[in-house]
């Protein structure tokens, strides 16, 4: 018996990633983050008489909903509040398919999206992001990829692990694709806020083909309030809803009344945050430019919190290994993202920690 039960649970689906993030990726210079530095709670507006440990939340918290609502310019029956943008993931894809269904992502990928899918027994298939045409979403590749099958498209904007922004000119053909197969598009919005000046509106403005994720975590530093949301039309928003019953009756007021009190602060704590990615930014251009960073292909991109370099010779988990090990820093294995050749780090944490990290980095090119 004992043996069948250990049987059973290899079978069962996990995350790799996740496992490796918080169990393996921590270092003295942690360049394996992949959002911005925690908000301190000291410098939220907030005292501990507007907090309370329950309140009146059953499918979603009214003023949260119209917090979500306006920052998204949409209805509040657009919204479904979700536990980090992870499980809003998962909330829209249960909803959408059934096991069997085909379902079309994005290469590379950030592996949650992936294993999800299998997770939920879809038929997981795969279109190219080439690194010729640096990481570019190309409907071109969808176009081959579809099938009649095909019931949705996952995609990342901006892209993880690599920051490409994706136009909106190219999202409507995406859509349109997914229309002309009666398809819907799942866009993954985390890091879209992280275009600082003249940020997109989220693909859910496109049309009733586009359900979009996000939260509060990666761009402003409020993970643990686990504020995250689905933008969707209000019949998949309620199933979306009622599928969340099995996970939890209702989410944490505390939080809920802290998010709300985020979203009125929103353009102060994103700024912060700014600040440190924007100055870290031009820390690993300069990078680049170094003859220690010629040892590396870089994606060029102008936006986000996350860099996807390529080493051009050696191995390059053995590189990572010794990083660690021999420099006490930490960067993510490509391999999670389906390319191994590659590591992807993060910006936005600590600007004096990015720049010491990049200098060991520098350092482990010459082992």
């Amino acid at each position: 018996m004992r043996e069948e039960i250990s049987a059973k649970l290899m079978r069962q689906k996990h995350s790799t990633y996740m496992q490796w993030a918080k169990l393996q990726s921590k270092a003295r210079f942690n360049l394996a983050t992949s959002g911005v530095a925690a908000y301190p709670l000291s410098e939220l507006p907030v005292t501990i008489d507007q907090l309370e440990i329950n309140g009146e939340s059953t499918y979603g918290y009214a003023p949260l909903q119209h917090a979500i609502a306006k920052k998204n310019n949409v209805d509040p029956d657009n919204v479904v509040a979700a536990a980090g943008t992870s499980m809003a993931n998962h909330l829209a894809m249960a909803t959408v398919i059934e096991p069997g269904d085909e379902v079309l992502i994005e290469q590379p990928a950030y592996e949650l999206l992936v294993s999800t899918a299998q997770y939920l027994r879809a038929k997981v298939t795969r279109f190219p992001r080439h690194e010729a045409s640096n990481f570019a979403l190309d409907p071109t590749e969808i176009r081959k990829a579809i099938t009649p099958k095909t019931t949705l498209i996952v995609i990342t904007n901006l892209h993880n692990p690599t920051s490409v922004l994706t136009p909106e000119s190219t999202l409507r053909e995406i859509g349109e694709l997914a229309r002309s197969i009666k398809a819907q598009v799942l866009v993954d919005e985390v890091y879209l806020d992280a275009v600082y000046e003249n940020t997109p509106s989220s693909a859910f403005h496109l049309g009733p083909e586009f359900i979009t994720t996000n939260s509060l975590t990666k761009v402003y530093g409020l993970s643990g309030l686990r504020c995250g949301w689905i933008l969707a039309q209000p019949d998949q928003a309620r199933a979306m809803y009622h599928l969340n019953d099995l996970f939890g009756a209702v989410p944490p007021h505390p939080a809920e009344l802290l998010s709300v009190i985020a979203f009125q602060n929103l353009k102060k704590i994103r700024e912060r945050a700014r600040a440190i990615v924007e100055a870290d930014r031009q820390l690993l251009t300069n990078f680049y430019t170094t003859p220690e960073g010629q040892s590396f292909v870089r994606v060029p991109t102008k936006f986000g919190t996350t860099s996807f370099p390529r080493l051009k010779k050696g191995n390059t988990d053995a590189f990572i290994t010794h990083l660690r090990e021999k420099h006490e820093t930490s960067v993510v294995p490509g391999s999670f993202f389906e390319m191994p050749s590659h590591f992807r780090m993060g910006l936005g944490v600590s600007t004096k920690m990015f720049a010491e990290g990049l200098q060991r980095l520098a350092q482990a090119t010459h082992a």
